[in-house]
């Protein structure tokens, strides 16, 4: 029987934030009567995680992400509800809770700026008092997993920010957390660097068991580390389900793309275009049917309810010679910019 590793139960947060019109007279008039505004960043938020699993927390900017994670990280206490981690409320026992969990904030860091990365990971393990042979341990095998071994002895603020956040994820991870909460953790990383941290927390989570949260706004992210999705918008919990049910309840089309060679295959019952390139003669618009000779790639969209893919491919198979064929869902973009939409978020 799986372990529920988090369980959030009716979190409620509001902020009282002030506003002011600009100018130095309203900053005057400010000082002595000030106008609030109530925020309800969190209403009524509950869901539950498993331990060992990889969840993906998505939302516009202002949704109430963070305000979520840093709830569970015990930086925050909600105006009411629940939060249950590994068994320990986090804002009531906060010193054994952030022993057991793992925090990168991507526009945060949790590094000394002016000393080499090597003392900031002394530091942590100094305050989290951890065992001289699990130190080494985990020092030497982050190190290897994130390539660090050339910039150990770097001040931060001399590394590029892919090197920085490579460093932060290593920080967060020296005192085995059973828990790793990321935050934008691949903001502003080049291709190279994205590739390497996501290989990465999937290889922590296959071999180490850890239990994974990710806010990102980058759904290649979300692609490539989770199954299952959290769509949090103005601070209420929207949908929590599989990507791939997501995904069939924004759109069941596929997108079906092909290279080909000869005559240009005619489009069918349940097929419409979306793009072309390459045609010879005969400029055809979207859904219009292109004809005549010619080579090139097609994508078109296709409703499986209508035509299955495989008749699809033997229909355009028995007009032209294909050269490629892709089959692909909606994309990850598409179905969070669908659901943001559906919402009104």
């Amino acid at each position: 029987m799986e372990k529920v590793m988090i369980e959030c139960r009716g979190l409620c947060k509001t902020y009282r934030v002030a506003k002011r019109e600009a100018g130095f007279g309203n900053a005057v008039k400010a000082l002595f009567s000030r106008e609030y505004e109530l925020v309800r960043a969190l209403r009524e938020v509950s869901f539950t995680v498993q331990d060992g699993e990889i969840v993906g927390y998505i939302g516009p900017n202002g949704a109430g992400k963070s305000t979520t994670i840093k709830t569970m990280c015990g930086i925050l206490t909600p105006d009411a509800g629940e939060c249950v981690i590994n068994g320990r409320t986090p804002w009531k026992e906060r010193k054994k809770h952030v022993r057991e969990i793992g925090v990168v904030f991507g526009q945060r860091s949790q590094l000394w700026w002016d000393i080499p990365v090597m003392d900031s990971f002394h530091l942590l393990r100094d305050m989290y008092k951890i065992e001289p042979v699990v130190y080494k341990r985990n020092l030497e095998e982050l190190t290897e997993l994130l390539a660090l071994k050339e910039i150990l002895r770097t001040p931060v603020r001399n590394l590029s920010l892919g090197q920085r956040m490579r460093c932060e994820i290593a920080a967060s991870l020296l005192h085995d957390p059973r828990i790793l909460f990321l935050d934008e953790p691949t903001i502003g990383l080049d291709a190279v660097s994205k590739l390497n941290v996501r290989r990465f927390i999937k290889k922590r989570n296959r071999e180490h068991g850890t239990t994974v949260i990710l806010t990102t706004h980058d759904m290649q992210d979300i692609e490539a580390l989770t199954e299952r999705v959290l769509l949090i918008g103005k601070g209420r919990l929207l949908m929590d389900g599989k990507l791939d049910e997501l995904k069939r309840h924004c759109s069941t089309k596929k997108t079906l793309r092909i290279k080909y060679r000869g005559q240009v295959p005619k489009l069918f019952e349940g097929a419409a275009l979306l793009e072309k390139q390459g045609f010879a003669c005969g400029e055809a618009g979207p859904g219009e049917d292109p004809g005549g000779e010619s080579a090139g790639e097609l994508t078109l969209s296709l409703d499986p309810h209508v035509k299955s893919v495989s008749a699809a491919i033997a229909d355009l198979a028995a007009q032209t010679e294909l050269l490629d064929v892709s089959v692909t869902d909606i994309t990850a973009e598409e179905m969070v910019a669908e659901l943001y939409e559906e919402y009104q978020i």
